[in-house]
């Protein structure tokens, strides 16, 4: 608020409404490619769940027992680390496919532009491309209006409820999920998820959209320290477009002063965060090519060479390089240092994974029951042991204790575990009475898979009262 001499009041609004953008459909290779990773990835999410493995779900999270499920994978919450090493190689290859070629990830395999262009491909079916669709909102009220934004929220909520109960048969076996469906007795918890995924959804790709990558998403804001001069961004050739204006397709160039832009204003119409490519490089650009595909289509119309809107760097354009030029500067120090590590880190991760030992144990002593003297004169101690089977059969496992002279288990030492489970056991451990000194003595039990060669060795401590 601000007074002038005359003492008028002036409202300055602090708020700038969003303006609706309307993306124009386009074809082209890159779009071919961004609708092929659309293809792969919700083939991949919508199917995954009805996938079997064995008797089982393939892939499965399951919160209540604590057991992840992945393919012939079975793994518990001590193999957290592996989860830690996937988060790590995942953000690595963001770095790396960003530091290469800008935001590939943004413009064709987010989760909000993947959504946000299947949304959008239902509102053209129903209410048509770009102009159709202008032409709709700007009109008033009747029948054929409201009968088209009825049918497409139908179709948007419809498509965001079973990407939500999608979402929940990663947690809860989807077959499980369809039969409490029909039955309507899904639990609170499935309940709460399933709505609250589908109205993220409906809500992020349906009216957020570009908003998502321009005001919410943290990625858009840092991917600068991530871009060097030799990284594929799309780019517009001023020198080529410049100075850009409407002519005929018979105009002389060099006769009219005029470059090869003809300021059609398709690249600002066919993206779908809005800007203008041809300002150069900014940070709502998601690198989706949708301005490149358009160009080249208005260039071959007109008979220019296409390339006016592409993917290059900007080293490439100032130094006048060929596409194998700028393909040469790719691997430059800073791609072979992410590509080494995270090499490193696949190598690592596959080969822990290969190694796994199917089976995992927890000795915890009993601290409720001390060190006693057993009616057969021998000292005690008492363990439970905690043998998780991560294989899909049922083991059998042979325990052993040593390191102390005379010690032995005196319980039975074979311990039968059902495929996928965990089971405690008590142990009852002692040795010669007055075999040993006073105080803690540390022990080791040896859990071995009789079915195989896989063994275990556990450390524990064996008290001897004073």
């Amino acid at each position: 608020m601000s007074t002038d001499t005359n003492d008028s009041e002036d409202m300055v609004s602090l708020y700038a409404a969003a303006k609706k953008i309307y993306p124009r459909s386009v074809q082209g290779m890159f779009a071919y490619w961004r609708w092929g990773v659309v293809a792969i990835t919700q083939i991949m999410f919508y199917g995954l769940p009805w996938l079997e493995w064995g008797t089982r779900q393939a892939v499965l999270f399951d919160l209540e027992a604590r057991r992840f499920y992945i393919l012939g994978l079975v793994l518990y919450p001590q193999d957290f680390i592996y989860l830690t090493g996937l988060l790590v190689i995942a953000a690595l290859s963001l770095f790396l496919f960003t530091a290469v070629a800008g935001r590939l990830w943004c413009g064709y395999a987010c989760p909000q532009t993947v959504y946000s262009e299947i949304f959008l491909w239902i509102e053209r079916k129903i209410e048509g491309d770009r102009s159709a669709r202008m032409r709709l909102d700007d009109a008033g009220f009747s029948a054929k209006k409201l009968a088209k934004k009825t049918y497409k929220h139908v179709v948007w909520i419809a498509l965001s409820l079973w990407t939500g109960f999608t979402f929940v048969g990663y947690f809860t076996p989807i077959r499980e999920l369809v039969v409490s469906a029909m039955g309507w007795q899904f639990g609170s918890w499935e309940s709460f998820w399933v709505f609250f995924y589908a109205f993220a959804t409906y809500g992020n790709a349906g009216f957020m959209r570009e908003q998502v990558c321009k005001y919410m998403c943290p990625y858009a804001r840092f991917q600068s320290a991530m871009f060097d001069h030799d990284t594929l961004i799309v780019t517009y050739d001023t020198e080529r477009g410049e100075p850009r204006g409407a002519r005929s397709k018979k105009t002389d160039l060099v006769a009219a002063n005029l470059g090869s832009c003809v300021d059609c204003s398709l690249c600002v119409q066919v993206c779908p965060t809005g800007i203008d490519i041809r300002n150069g490089l900014q940070y709502e650009c998601i690198g989706c090519g949708a301005c490149a595909d358009v160009c080249d289509t208005v260039m071959d119309k007109l008979g220019y060479a296409k390339g006016l809107v592409r993917y290059t760097t900007q080293n490439a354009m100032s130094n006048k390089w060929t596409p194998k030029q700028t393909l040469l500067r790719v691997a430059r120090p800073r791609v072979l240092a992410y590509t080494s590590i995270l090499m490193a880190l696949v190598i690592a991760l596959g080969t822990s994974l290969a190694l796994r030992t199917p089976f995992k144990v927890d000795v915890v002593r009993d601290r409720a029951t001390l060190a006693r003297i057993t009616e057969n004169g021998a000292l005690e101690n008492i363990y439970r042991l905690q043998i998780m089977n991560a294989a899909e059969v049922d083991k059998t496992y042979q325990l052993s204790v040593d390191g102390m002279n005379g010690i032995e288990i005196v319980t039975d030492t074979q311990v039968k575990v059902a495929a996928a489970q965990a089971h405690w056991v008590v142990l009852r451990v002692d040795i010669p009475y007055g075999s040993a000194e006073a105080g803690s003595h540390k022990i080791n039990f040896d859990i071995k898979d009789t079915s195989g060669k896989e063994v275990v060795h556990e450390k524990s401590v064996f008290l001897v009262p004073r």
